[in-house]
């Protein structure tokens, strides 16, 4: 039964990782690039305003900081429940 238990917790950590990665992913491309773009114009950020970086360059850059930081977490997780690799 523990067995059973510790495995719920593992993937239960890791939706729940999954989850948040993916609220992030959706607040930067579709939030800040399309919806909130008019807000975010009186910004100024290299030369462009802000919802216009986000839309280009911006979320290029959160979605690679989301793949380093998903797989730095996961190794973690790993880890913890003594399922990584060796």
């Amino acid at each position: 039964m523990s067995d059973n238990s510790e495995n719920n917790a593992y993937w239960k950590a890791n939706v729940r990782l999954i989850l948040w990665s993916l609220v992030i992913w959706a607040l930067v491309s579709f939030g800040f690039g399309i919806l909130l773009r008019p807000m975010l114009s009186g910004i100024a950020v290299g030369g462009t305003d802000l919802g216009f970086w986000f839309a280009q360059q911006g979320s290029i850059l959160v979605f690679l900081g989301l793949i380093f930081f998903y797989a730095w977490r996961m190794n973690k997780l790993d880890a913890e429940h003594g399922v990584g690799e060796e």
